[in-house]
């Protein structure tokens, strides 16, 4: 396997489907800034690996002819949450096995408003195993699907570390604090604690301050091989040290609606994305979490191994989740205040940590950052980490 690189990234701001463009306009605006940050121009791409959740079927193909018609292979990848990691995955694949050396990957969503629903009413649901877990700790029939299972998640770990369900409101204030200073954020001002358990109950213990909002926009990376860096020098290319896809194992479907919603896939994809990167916990000084809710950016800090089991709330409470602390999380205001697209978040947190790794991120730059980790999860499930390592 050769090393895989990224060379450009591109990004829109991220808006509510209320004042949104359309998403062959966002894909556009962002395959062009990631080609032209690069370097390259499209036909010098020899696959495009395209990720969306809310579209038709070949809407990447739609949406890649606004930049342009090759001829090239165009994939189209739908994996709930993680769709944009995992094309990314696919991508970084294709290129580290030699197959080709320059891969465009471009995720994007343009949203409904309101909460996730099921379309697909007369065959099978892929979330009924995870509903099944979660009903049979949660009687609350009433709350809409994704709130239900991570809801359900945040009484589990609040009732194994008897800790109160009120500290999960500070990874909300984090990550408003953090998204004052990303002008692509759909939400930067601050809230206070009481502010965010104020807000309506969804499903306990998650407030809507506590639960991603519905969002519109795009992002794309450039990744490409070694022949590639050698003709344009290393520059400003972020190395992919190291990246692991997990998908549910039977303990995903036992008794724990924590495993149910990606903490034990992702222990997993951590661990062995740590060991190809040849990396501990420690070693990361930023890393973009996959906080769909507040309940599971603090999976994931216990997961990736950020902190110890039930040690999320010191964790928080030091500081060594922010600027000054040990690991910066989410300095893009992640999920929960930039906003979350589902195809595209997983490009998003690639374009943050590639921003941080260069030190381009200005206001919100992390001093010295050279590891970065990304966590992508989408139930069904996926669940990928990525190690990011700065080459220069």
């Amino acid at each position: 396997m050769r090393s895989a690189y990224v060379l450009g990234v591109g990004m829109t701001p991220f808006r509510s489907p209320r004042n949104s463009p359309n998403y062959v306009e966002l894909a556009g605006v962002a395959a062009r800034e990631a080609l032209r940050d690069a370097g390259l121009h499209y036909t010098d791409v020899q696959q495009v690996f395209t990720a969306y959740v809310y579209g038709d079927s070949c809407s990447g193909h739609r949406a890649v002819y606004e930049i342009g018609m090759t001829g090239v292979p165009i994939f189209n990848v739908n994996s709930n949450c993680s769709s944009g990691a995992s094309a990314l995955y696919l991508a970084r694949q294709a290129v580290a096995s030699g197959a080709l050396d320059i891969a465009l990957v471009l995720g994007f969503e343009q949203m409904p408003s309101g909460a996730l629903v099921e379309y697909w009413k007369d065959r099978p649901s892929p979330l009924q195993p995870y509903v099944d877990v979660v009903d049979r700790r949660n009687d609350d029939e009433s709350a809409p699907l994704a709130p239900k299972l991570f809801g359900a998640a945040g009484k589990e770990y609040c009732d194994r570390y008897e800790v109160d369900s009120a500290f999960f409101a500070a990874i909300t204030m984090k990550s408003r604090h953090h998204a004052k200073d990303n002008y692509r954020a759909i939400f930067r001002e601050p809230l206070s604690a009481e502010q965010v358990l104020s807000t309506p109950l969804i499903c306990s213990p998650l407030t809507r301050a506590q639960c991603c909002p519905p969002t519109c926009g795009a992002a794309a990376a450039v990744i490409v091989g070694d022949s590639v860096l050698r003709k344009f020098g290393a520059g400003r290319s972020v190395r992919i040290s190291g990246q692991s896809l997990e998908t549910d194992l039977p303990s995903s479907f036992t008794d724990s609606a924590m495993d149910a919603v990606g903490f034990g896939i992702g222990r997993i994809a951590a661990e062995r994305a740590y060991d190809e990167a040849g990396i501990s916990p420690g070693d990361v000084d930023v890393a973009e979490l996959h906080d769909c809710f507040t309940v599971n950016e603090v999976l994931a800090y216990e997961a990736l191994g950020l902190c110890k089991p039930g040690g999320s709330k010191e964790f928080i409470e030091s500081g060594d989740n922010t600027y000054g602390g040990r690991c910066v999380t989410n300095p893009s205001g992640g999920l929960l205040a930039k906003g979350h697209p589902l195809g595209a978040t997983g490009l998003a947190q690639c374009f943050e940590l590639v921003t941080q790794l260069r030190g381009e991120a200005q206001e919100r730059q992390v001093e010295g950052a050279g590891i970065g980790v990304a966590h992508n999860v989408g139930l069904g499930s996926s669940c990928i980490v990525s190690v990011y390592q700065r080459t220069t």
